[in-house]
């Protein structure tokens, strides 16, 4: 018989890998089948930036809801069926347009399950375990994306587009119905459920708050962390909304080996983000978000030597750029997880984790335009490495601004603060 915590954390596990698996497969397979169909690198950027897009805007808006309204396994599944059904105009239409427009559909809903999520991950966690439940969750979602690229490699080969759907389709359902039967007793209740007009003013009073109400950003330089969370998603989403074409057609990589290399990167992240998640207990938060975020831009500049070698030589250089950011992403993601739980009041801890997003949305909604658009000037190489030097900026940003968060929640100028609210 398992334990309450031990199927909570099965729970989690299974919710997590198959909402990122499905939306590994959905991604990458439109980029997939527009190249196929010749299209330019700026319309395969695009399949990105349209995820990006919807992740900047909706993300915040499901984790404050789920913060005000206290109820965030009701959040988690009426987003899982709005994603779903996102998915029909796949179905129904055809078009250069039509997978461009559904994954920005898609993402309206499907990016409400990470910043929520993690509220009850982090929650569950508490204040001496919260390093290690994180790593726990982003292990179960590396597993996912692991188990997407995967399958998109041989599925991509096998079936007609309508067949691959429905396999997202059903992917998306499975999560949905296991976060119906997620604890969620640990997240604050409000003394009374608002009314929508209530809900929606409270939502955006912490959407756009007012200039007095903006000391929650300014602990430990929080603001500067998602300024460079901006930056660096810039630099390894224009790589990666770029990836299933520049694999096979610049690099000469068979569809199958090109999901074998893209599940280097999840893969690694399974066994880094339990690692990490340690680490971030035990020596802080800082190191491993600047560390993670320098080394993302390496992995834009070892991506694009791959292009210097020939034969093998050539598969494993583009192999040792996918390890290195399942190191670099692992670190970063971990340290800011972590940082943001320390630091952000309890009333609002989805809300800003669901800012770290939108933080990375910006930086997914503008990366594949400028570097797609850079690529058709001066080819792969030569804008990959232009595109490192945004995760460079970010790398100088963080280091500059942030201030270590295990220890307490610091106000610049004004020192620590006891406690927290």
């Amino acid at each position: 018989m398992l334990s309450a915590d031990t199927r909570q954390r099965l729970l989690v596990a299974v919710a997590a890998a198959t909402r990122f698996g499905s939306g590994v497969l959905l991604g990458t397979g439109l980029a997939f089948y527009l190249g196929r169909d010749d299209a330019s690198a700026l319309v395969v950027g695009l399949v990105t930036t349209a995820y990006f897009l919807g992740m900047t805007v909706f993300s915040p808006f499901w984790g404050a809801v789920a913060d005000v309204t206290g109820r965030r396994r009701a959040v988690l599944v009426a987003t899982g069926l709005g994603a779903t059904l996102a998915l029909a105009p796949l179905f129904l239409f055809s078009g250069v347009w039509v997978p461009i427009l559904s994954r920005g559909l898609y993402a309206v809903f499907a990016v409400g399950f990470a910043p929520v999520m993690l509220g009850v991950v982090s929650a569950r966690g508490g204040d001496e375990g919260r390093g290690r439940s994180l790593g726990f969750f982003n292990a179960a979602r590396a597993t996912g994306f692991t188990g997407g690229q995967l399958a998109v490699g041989l599925l991509l080969g096998m079936l007609a587009p309508e067949w691959m759907y429905a396999v997202i389709v059903a992917g998306s359902l499975l999560s949905t119905l296991v976060v119906a039967f997620l604890d969620d007793s640990a997240a604050p209740k409000p003394d009374s459920q608002p009314t929508v007009h209530e809900l929606l003013a409270e939502v955006r009073r912490r959407l756009i708050p007012a200039v007095d109400d903006r000391d929650h950003l300014r602990r430990n330089g929080l603001w500067m962390l998602y300024v460079a969370l901006a930056f660096r998603n810039a630099t390894v989403m224009g790589l990666f909304g770029l990836m299933p074409v520049y694999l096979p057609e610049t690099l000469g990589i068979s569809e199958f080996a090109m999901g074998a290399l893209l599940a280097i990167n999840p893969a690694g992240q399974t066994v880094f983000m339990l690692l990490f998640g340690r680490i971030a207990d035990a020596w802080g938060r800082k190191p491993l978000v600047v560390v993670g975020i320098a080394g993302s831009g390496l992995f834009a500049l070892v991506a694009a030597a791959a292009t210097l070698f020939a034969g093998p030589l050539r598969l494993v250089v583009a192999a040792l750029s996918f390890v290195i950011i399942a190191a670099a992403y692992s670190a970063m993601t971990t340290g800011a997880l972590a940082f943001i739980g320390d630091v952000a009041p309890e009333s609002r801890e989805s809300e800003l984790m669901g800012l770290r997003s939108t933080a990375k949305g910006v930086g997914g909604v503008f990366g594949p335009v400028l570097i797609g658009g850079l690529v058709a000037l001066v080819g792969y190489p030569t804008a990959f490495a232009v595109g490192s030097s945004m995760a460079f900026i970010a790398a100088g940003l963080a280091g500059w601004k942030l201030v270590e968060s295990r220890e307490g929640v610091v106000f610049p100028g004004r020192g620590a603060v006891p406690g927290d609210d």
